[in-house]
């Protein structure tokens, strides 16, 4: 596993920027926390926007899998959804 956020799947700049705001520095770290816990500490960090599933929660899961967003199996997004409450 690639431990630098930069280049990782998935990760680009304002995500990057977003896990950084939480303490989220490396794939080690979101991979502590959870996505589903990084998910929903910038949901709540950010309450006033709307934060997309598919580019922050598949996307942090993807990016622990080196998976397109997209390319995670439809049960492993049903699993996330019901985490996060939706």
């Amino acid at each position: 596993m690639k431990n630098n956020l930069k280049g990782a799947k998935n990760i680009g700049t304002t995500i990057e920027k977003r896990l950084n705001e939480i303490d989220v520095f490396s794939l080690a770290d979101l991979s502590e926390m959870t996505p589903v816990k990084a998910y929903q500490a910038i949901c709540e960090q950010h309450n006033d926007k709307t934060i997309p599933v598919c580019y922050y929660l598949y996307s942090l899961q993807g990016a622990l899998l080196d998976l397109h967003w997209n390319d995670l199996p439809e049960n492993l997004k049903k699993d996330l959804l019901k985490q996060v409450g939706k």
